[in-house]
């Protein structure tokens, strides 16, 4: 088993050899929980970043690489920007505007039922420091009513100059393909920057131990809190087909290990079993999943935990 992400979309039909290809990173930005990570999901239609109702899930760009007619599209899920109040949520949001300004494309992606309001106001702010062609995405269209949509598009285009607006459900896929029918002619032509059958340039031990972290998020989202770390420390192939995958959760106090553990190891066989059973999925080949909690005081002040998560760590 090789450390890349099996499968993806199909290459292009051979009539379509003579045409140009086209290729290009997008940038999504937006506040936290605007749904970055589930629509890069659905336009590369597999998971390769992880999806939480717990707010700043994603910490570090991940890529979801689409084929789309001739085009090669390269979505940069950005982590949410917010104010920082920590060294970790600095790091962050300058790794979302740097994704902005390393792309050919930025695409802010609002929550149509939350509008404009608060960090969404400040990022709109800040694109207009950002000289990349941009495109507004209202998401969740399909639970806000359309005279409702309207207006907030064209709040926000009163604020930027965005190229063009798309209304879209991340949730349900509407509106998605209009939306890559777009990008895959704005991109500029070019060859492709990965191989056809990759999705993700995410290794498969990082998106293993991003998979067991959006579960521990799921199970314990109310009780645990943000400073939660998980890296996948063994990788083991084995001679029947099967591999084996030890990972550590790291946390901050003692009290946190507990509830990491849960009463009687209740929460965290629970937690192991939904990774275990998703990542044997993606790899497909089965998988024996150990995970152990350790405390580690000020993770979040810690270099080597930001080298491992792709962050630079800042100072001061």
């Amino acid at each position: 088993m090789s450390d890349e992400i099996p499968s993806g979309p199909e290459s292009a039909p051979e009539s379509a050899v003579d045409t140009p290809t086209h290729s290009g990173f997008v940038a999504l930005i937006g506040a936290t929980n605007a749904g970055k990570s589930t629509l890069v999901n659905r336009l590369v239609g597999a998971k390769v970043t992880i999806v939480s109702h717990k707010v700043q899930t994603t910490r570090a760009i991940v890529r979801g690489i689409a084929i789309h007619e001739r085009a090669q599209i390269v979505f940069m899920d950005t982590p949410g920007i917010f104010k920082p109040r920590r060294r970790l949520d600095r790091a962050m949001v300058t790794t979302a505007w740097g994704g902005a300004k390393d792309a050919d494309l930025v695409v802010l992606l609002v929550d149509s039922e939350r509008g404009l309001r608060g960090d969404t106001e400040a990022i709109l702010e800040g694109l207009k420091e950002v000289r990349q062609p941009k495109i507004l995405v209202l998401n969740k269209i399909d639970r806000v009513r359309p005279e409702d949509l309207l207006k907030l598009a064209s709040a926000a285009n009163e604020t930027v100059a965005f190229d063009r607006t798309f209304m879209l459900s991340a949730a349900t896929g509407s509106g998605c393909e209009d939306f890559l029918d777009y990008l895959a002619k704005t991109l500029p032509e070019g060859p492709w920057y990965y191989p056809e059958d990759q999705i993700s340039d995410l290794p498969m031990r990082q998106l293993a131990a991003e998979i067991t972290r959006e579960k521990l998020f799921l199970r314990l989202h109310q009780e645990l809190p943000y400073a939660s770390h998980v890296e996948t420390e063994k990788w083991e192939e084995r001679k029947d087909g099967s591999v084996r995958i030890e990972q550590v959760i790291y946390v901050e106090r003692e009290s946190q290990k507990k509830i990491a553990l849960g009463k009687q190891g209740e929460a965290i066989k629970a937690i192991s079993t939904a990774a275990r059973k998703e990542i044997s999925e993606i790899l497909e080949q089965p998988v024996h999943l150990f995970l152990f909690v350790k405390v580690r005081e000020n993770w979040g002040d810690d270099p080597a935990r930001f080298r491992e998560m792709g962050l630079e760590f800042p100072r001061g």
